[in-house]
């Protein structure tokens, strides 16, 4: 049960990350206006309380799994928001960061 939550707590900061940097990339890059920039800088802020939900108690362990889901995520954000298509090295790359998220999260730790 603590592997699903902490996957969902993971995989909402995600969407709070990515999508916060994403509208107010949308905002200031793409000008579409303030609103989108101040959305984004929100959805950001509460992304740094996402973390502190997760059952392990190491900061560092947490943000450096969390590495893996971000890259992942801005991968399939990329493609489901801007069309983007990753190549083979893009998955590769993904899959590899995923490994390593779970190695330092869900590892046996006696």
């Amino acid at each position: 049960m603590l592997v699903a939550r902490s996957i969902a707590l993971f995989l909402a900061a995600a969407v709070l990350e990515i999508g916060g940097a994403w509208l107010v990339w949308q905002g200031v890059r793409e000008h579409r206006g303030w609103l989108r920039a101040g959305a984004g800088v929100l959805a950001l802020g509460l992304y740094g309380f996402a973390a502190t939900f997760q059952p392990d108690a190491h900061f560092g362990r947490v943000l450096a799994a969390y590495g893996g889901i971000f890259v992942a995520g801005s991968i399939a954000w990329g493609v489901l928001a801007d069309g983007y298509r990753p190549d083979r090295f893009d998955i590769a790359g993904a899959l590899i960061c995923l490994t390593g998220m779970a190695v330092i999260m869900y590892a046996p730790r006696g």
